[in-house]
């Protein structure tokens, strides 16, 4: 990003940065914005389906967390995220993230069903 400071470069707040930069930057917020909104909405989605997979194995008395399940998962992703130009150990870090988070609910939903 290049900044002029002339006096007559005002920018948005006064800051001298380009108007056109200044522009530049706040259409690709908006699209970080609308992005995270689509992750947070298709994290929901995911933890429905969670849910209902807590209550099945609950009901089931299977075990919260499914190892072979995981590892396939996690394998799957970071080859989606290779193709994707996506750091497969970053993709690994959410992945694993997220399924502790949902093996926390399987626990959970388990405990309240006993």
């Amino acid at each position: 990003m290049t900044t002029r400071h002339t006096s007559d470069d005002s920018g948005a707040a006064g800051d001298g940065v380009d108007p056109a930069v200044r522009t530049e930057l706040s259409r690709l917020r908006d699209s970080i914005d609308n992005i995270d909104a689509a992750v947070v909405h298709m994290l929901a989605e995911r933890f429905k389906c969670t849910q209902q997979v807590g209550h099945l194995k609950a009901n089931h008395h299977l075990p919260p967390a499914d190892p072979a399940r995981e590892s396939r998962q996690i394998a799957r992703l970071r080859e989606l995220a290779e193709n994707a130009k996506l750091d497969p150990a970053f993709a690994e870090k959410f992945l694993n993230f997220i399924i502790a988070e949902v093996i926390r609910h399987h626990e959970s939903i388990a405990d309240g069903s006993r």
